[in-house]
């Protein structure tokens, strides 16, 4: 493609060399014509070559969605904000997701961390409980043999006093 200013030298260029006489204004006529012509083709192409996408038609049908002609440039320069906005929810949620993940494997190891206590707690006290009863204290002290202690052989005396 040649650009406006060659064209018009090349027009000049044939308006110069032109002949006198009758021939000549008809030669001026054509290359007038001919720079008519030349100025409309530059004006299409022009309006052809922009880079902007055409409007789109306000008929929203099933292939135009398909065919994913709804998605202008124009459109997607208005709502890249949206789109920004929608990947940065993207990115939050699967963050979010893995920290929830990892919570619940947390809470599942505590919760048989707990478990393994409160049963080391109840075998610990049940054999406090067994070490304590009054048949294993006696059979205790009887193995020490210099303890005093034994078993008392007369009950309990109820003492009665006046207030």
């Amino acid at each position: 493609m040649k650009k406006k200013d060659d064209i018009e030298l090349e027009m000049q260029e044939i308006v110069v060399e032109e002949p006198a006489g009758q021939e000549e204004v008809s030669l001026k006529e054509e290359a007038a014509e001919m720079k008519e012509q030349a100025k409309k083709t530059i004006q299409l192409i022009k309006e052809k070559a922009k880079e902007e996408d055409p409007k789109p038609n306000s008929s929203m049908s099933l292939r135009t969605i398909l065919g994913g002609d709804f998605l202008t440039a124009d459109m997607v320069r208005r709502q890249i904000w949206l789109f920004v906005l929608m990947v940065v929810f993207c990115i939050v949620y699967v963050a979010v997701r893995y920290q929830c993940q990892q919570d619940m494997l947390t809470i599942d190891r505590l919760e048989k961390e707990l478990l393994d206590a409160k049963y080391k707690a109840l075998s610990s006290s049940s054999t406090l409980t067994e070490k304590s009863r009054e048949s294993h204290v006696l059979d205790a002290l009887k193995q020490n043999k210099d303890s005093l202690l034994h078993i008392a052989d007369q009950p309990p005396y109820i003492i009665n006093v006046a207030e």
